[in-house]
Order: structure tokens, then sequence, then C-alpha cells
């Protein structure tokens, strides 16, 4: 049953049964109206209490109906609350756990509601790029006030019920057994005869149009990109002026032009293909876990550290070894400094931060790691150094220990062949910070274990990463792809753009950074030692000398005040560097080629194809599972803006055909080999297909 009924002291309890989070499928919507309908006809029920579980009371729309015709069957979630408020008996949500979204809108529809102290209340639909569409930008600001109200709408963040008990929202917030509360709270209510409606109450504030004013004037400068935020407030600028049915046509209007918007498209595939990452098509539940207790990693530098600390941060020891006694104190250190800087920022007690550090046994020889479940090496981006590391851990890794490598760009076949155990070998490369990014590429080499596979997912999601898996491939999915777009960067100059003209286009289309302040942050000699192995491995890959140029400089980017940048001691501002300038005209002169105008349109043009036409030769090549899965790794590491819903799904937007088009003109120019269109992209092109079905 979609939701279970039971009858106690003349209240009837019916609770939502919809794993995970109680989502409001059509099967919930009509079982909550049938079900209402039948006890407000029993002469033995006197009040209603809703409830979900300890996990949820409801965590609003049931995504697994998003896109289907089954989400605006009826009754629909505005109907089922109309139903609520029609009932001749006191109603009360009984809220444990998730209030989220929709859920939160059918509570605001009872008559009263009572919520455990710690439940997390909110409305995150602007996440999405639209707005609550079930009267809760109607009702919110009535029961919490127009400030708690605006701040949850316009934000999507939730907030605690204990932060909430000061307002109409709740009529009772308690510790425990909340079924009983909401139960008391029904009977006494029934015995009064009182039925309130939230839609009837009038919103309090004392300068409601200048505190709307100014909201409407924050939301609008991130209109272009973010159209939702401002809707949002116009919703509430309706509440506040207009009579309730009123406000809810505007919602609803609002509501039905967001969710056809393209930024809103595009957010929506970002949320559900981060979860569609997580499933691995030929890894079923039936596929057991292994035990992870204690994690060791091998290097303490800046990666090895962050690493560390995604385990400290959930209550999981690590083993943390280094070679040499000041390299393991100068990382003990980073990693307490990087915690007192959370406690300064309030987002850790002092005691916090001793039980994390409390966790970390730091060593200096390998046979401390005989009784870690996973050792994690983050030692310096070359082979023979990975290669010396494994085949210590051969030795003295425990049966059954799953063995990672954090590399970027090496063969993880090769790594786990300097073992006799290459089914426990994998890649995780996190991304830096380690303690900050989210993302991880979870590496499944040729021999990798199913259950090694399963359980590296798993503990991603338990550390709070968004995991993508990738085969194993130069670069894997992200650094791969990355290289197209510096490759292009890198022509760009030498045809007659500057490093901040190339910046500005990439940042005005959305980019957190361009190719060259990115650069300049993770450091240009690293692009150089990549670029010294390709001229061995892959001769007939070139491009622009700039780079190399640069580094023969000395210019390595912030860490050393200049890079394609100038940095003054202590600002990470980018300040145009001359010498670089003139270093860029003279390579064009040496190269015979007449620098020329370039627009930004086709600086974006040329960045982005190249990592779109990269990525379709991936999933050629199956090193990503589906497209989706490259475009979670580009939202979530490499900086692509959201509204355009990632590298794959910006490409189906503008057409593939038009793609293909553009990368064919560019083929005519410059460096045009770069632009040989990949197999699948070509073939998608001409038959009026896209990445993303």
């Amino acid at each position: 049953m979609a939701v279970d009924y039971a009858l106690r002291d003349g209240v009837a309890i019916l609770t939502l049964h919809n794993p995970p989070v109680n989502g409001l499928n059509l099967a919930s919507r009509r079982a909550l109206v049938e079900l209402l309908d039948r006890v407000n006809e029993d002469a033995h029920v006197k009040a209603i209490v809703v409830t979900g579980d300890a996990r949820a009371f409801s965590g609003g729309a049931d995504i697994r109906e998003f896109n289907t015709p089954l989400a605006s069957r009826e009754p629909t979630l505005p109907s089922v609350i109309a139903a609520f408020e029609k009932s001749s008996k006191p109603t009360v949500a009984a809220i444990e756990g998730l209030a989220l979204g929709g859920g939160l809108e059918l509570a605001l529809g009872m008559n009263f509601r009572v919520a455990a102290a710690n439940a997390q209340i909110g409305l995150p639909e602007v996440k999405l790029g639209i707005l609550p569409g079930a009267g809760g930008t109607q009702r919110l600001p009535r029961a919490a006030g127009l400030e708690f109200a605006l701040n949850m709408i316009v934000s999507g963040a939730p907030m605690r019920a204990t932060d909430l008990a000061g307002t109409r929202l709740f009529d009772r917030v308690v510790d425990s057994d909340v079924v009983r509360a909401a139960t008391v709270l029904a009977v006494e209510k029934a015995r009064s005869g009182e039925l309130p409606r939230v839609r009837d109450w009038q919103i309090e504030h004392p300068n409601a149009e200048g505190f709307l004013g100014f909201a409407r004037t924050q939301a609008q400068a991130l209109s272009a990109r973010y159209p939702a935020p401002l809707k949002c407030v116009e919703a509430l600028v309706a509440a506040v002026k207009l009579p309730f049915n009123q406000g809810i046509a505007v919602e609803r209007e609002s509501f039905g032009l967001l969710v056809t918007s393209p930024q809103s498209k595009a957010l929506r595939h970002g949320f559900f293909s981060q979860r569609a990452a997580a499933k691995v098509a030929d890894i079923g539940a039936d596929v057991a876990l292994r035990e992870i207790k204690r994690v060791g990693v091998i290097g303490a530098g800046t990666m090895g550290g962050g690493i560390t600390m995604n385990f400290l941060n959930v209550g999981m020891p690590v083993t943390l070894l280094e070679a040499k006694q000041e390299a393991l104190d100068r990382g003990l250190a980073t990693i307490r400094k990087n915690y007192e800087n959370s406690a300064k920022k309030g987002k850790l007690t002092a005691q916090q931060v001793e039980q994390r550090m409390a966790l970390i046994t730091p060593v200096l020889g390998y046979d401390a790691l005989k009784d870690a479940d996973l050792i994690i090496e983050a030692v310096y981006e070359d082979f023979a150094a990975k290669q010396a590391v494994f085949e210590q851990l051969d030795k003295v890794a425990k049966c059954g220990a799953i063995l990672a490598s954090n590399t970027s760009t090496l063969d993880v076949n090769r790594i786990a062949a300097t073992t006799a155990r290459p089914q426990d070998v994998l890649g995780m490369h996190f991304f830096s910070p380690a303690n900050v990014m989210t993302l991880l590429e979870v590496v499944r080499g040729s021999a990798t274990a199913k259950d090694v596979l399963a359980t590296t997912m798993a503990l991603a999601k338990k550390i709070g990463k968004t995991a993508v898996v990738s085969g194993v491939c130069d670069g894997f999915i992200g650094n791969r792809m990355i290289e197209q777009y510096g490759r292009q960067a890198g022509f760009l100059l030498d045809e007659g753009a500057l490093p901040a003209q190339v910046d500005r286009a990439a940042e005005a289309f959305g980019f957190a950074m361009g190719p060259f302040r990115m650069s300049d942050l993770a450091g240009n000699d690293i692009g150089w030692a990549v670029r010294k192995r390709r001229a061995v491995e892959h001769p007939e890959i070139t491009y622009s000398k700039t780079a190399d140029k640069l580094c023969e400089l000395g210019r390595f980017g912030q860490k050393v005040g200049k890079g394609w940048y100038d940095y003054r001691p202590g600002d990470r501002t980018a300040r145009p560097a001359p010498e670089v300038d003139a270093m860029i005209e003279r390579n064009s002169a040496e190269l015979g080629i007449a620098r020329r105008k370039i627009s930004d349109e086709e600086i974006v043009e040329r960045l982005v194809y190249a990592l779109v036409n990269e990525g379709a030769q991936i999933l050629e090549d199956g090193i990503a599972a589906k497209a989706s899965d490259i475009d979670v790794v580009y939202l979530t590491g490499y900086g692509f803006p959201a509204w355009h819903g990632g590298p794959m799904f910006y490409a189906d937007s503008v057409g593939l055909y038009n793609v293909l088009a553009a990368m064919r003109r560019y083929a005519h120019g410059y460096q045009g080999a770069a632009w040989q269109p990949a197999p699948l992209l070509a073939r998608l092109a001409e038959s009026g297909e896209s990445f993303n079905p």
C-alpha cells in the first residue's frame, strides 16, 4: 500500500509508504484522497494525522515520475491539498526527517503541523530552475513569515524545524514520538472544532514592499542565467498584494514558464544525471560490498592530505604514510590548519577538530598499512613512482584490501599489473582540493572486480563525492577532454587572441575560470610535463608552442607570482602580463601567421566544441558509459556552467547538426586536423539524434 491506515483513540493515522523518501507519486496521491474521503465519512474517526517515517515525512514529488504523464495525472498535488483543506475533520501533519518541496506543501495544506526538532524543512525547487508549484510560495510566507519564506524559497536551502519553532508554521516542535504528539493535538482540536487554513492567514511584515524590492533587485542580477529566483520573488510579491487564489494563479503561470525554460531543463538534466552516474549497468544490488573500516593514504602532500580529510569527516580512521618525517609533519599541520579554519568560521567545534585529528595514525613505514581495508596512493604523477608504491603494497596489504591510485592520467591497467592482485586495483581520481571538490572519477581497470567497483562507489557516496565511472585511457574522461580544450585555447593565441580575451569569453559563457586563469591556478609546469610525455608517446599531436615558451620563462603560475598573468604577493588577481603578450605575438610572427581579430563567439565555440568532439570519441571508445556521465564530470569538476547542463547536453541544445557544421568550418582553418569529427558525433548529427536521449 502506498499509504497505510490505522485507527488510534479515534484518530486516523495515514502513513506514507513510498521508499526511499515517500515521494508523492500517483499511487500515494490517490491513496491519500481515497483514505481522506473514507475517514471523513467514518463516524468513529474524529481527526486525521498524516505521517511518514523516521527518514522522511515526504521528500516531495517522486523523481521517478518526472517527465512522465503520471506526474500530471489527477489527483495532482494541488488537488490533494485542496481535498485536505476541505476536510470536515482536523488534519495534522506529523513530520520527521525530511519535509521538502511537495512534502512541505502538503503539510501546509493541513490544519496543524507537529515536527521533530531535527526535521529538515525546505522548498528546494529553485535548484531545478523552477519554483514551488503547489502553493508553497503563497502558504509558506503566511505560516513562517515573509523573511523565512523568501530565504528558503529563493535559496532552496532547508532549515531545521527547531529554527522555525517561533513561527506559525508549527504548532508543536518535539524531541521524540512525533506521531503521539500529533495524535494528542488532533484529539484536542477535534474537541474544540478548530479547522484553521493557512491560506486564510495574513502575511505580517513591517515593510514588505521594501524588503521584496531589495530581494527583486538582487534576483534580477542573476536572472539571465537563473530566472527562477526572480520568479520566486514575484510570486511572493503576489502573496503579499493579491488575494490567495490570484496569488496561486501567478505561481502556476510562473511555474509553467520556468519548467519549459532552457535553464530549468539543463538544471534538471544535471540533477538526474548525478543520480544516474551512481548506477553501473553490470553491477546489481546482489553484488556484496567489501567492508571498509580503516583507510590508508600514501602521501601527505596537498592531495593526500585532502583525501585523508574526506574519511576523517565521516569518522573513518586513516593511516597516513610519508617517506620523511618533515613531510609527514607538514601534512599533519596542513590538515589541522584546515580544520581550525573551519572552526573559526563556526563550522566545527574545537572538540570536533581534535576528534578528527585523533583518527589519523601518522607512519613512515609500509608495514603499518597491513590492516587497512582501502589504500589510496597519492604520490607524484610519475609511473615509476607509482609502480614502486604498488609493488610495496602488494607485499604488505592484506588479502581483499582495495588498492587505489589517485592518478589523473596514467594507465591503471599498467599500475595493476605491477601487483599479483589486479582484481583489487582501480583508480580513484580525486580533484584538488580533494576535501572540497565533489567529483571523483572511479577508474575501472580491465581486471577490476565488480565488488571492488561497487564498494568504491558506495564509499564515494558516504564521503560526499559524486562518483563517475571511467574506463582506462590517458586522462580518463575529464583530463582527456580538457586537453583538447587547452589545445584550442593555445591555437587561438597563435592566431590573434590574447589570454585575457579568451578567458573573458569563456567566463562570459559561464565557466568558473577561463583556460589560462585555470592553468595558472593548477600550475603551468603540470601541463608542460604532460606535453613532454606526449611528445614521446604521441608525436603526431600538435600544440601551440606558447605554453612551453611560458614555462621556459619560469612562469609556472600563481605559486611563483607569474604565469599567463602577473600576480602580486598575497593577491590572486590576474593582471595582464606585457612580457607574455609580447611572447605570444613573437610566436605568431615566427610561425608566419598574420594575427587576426577573433570574435568571442568563435572562442566559445572552439573551446566548447573541442570538449564535445572528444566527449563523443570517449563514448565511442566505451570510456564513459553515457553522455550524461560526461556532463556530470564537467559540471562537478571543471566549472562548466550548470545552466548549460554540461558539454554534451549543451551540444544537444545547440543541435548536433549545427555543432558539426561549425566544426567543419573550423577544419578549413589553422590546425584544421584537430577538427576531425568523432564518428559518433557525425552519425548522430546526420540522423538528427542527440547524445542524451
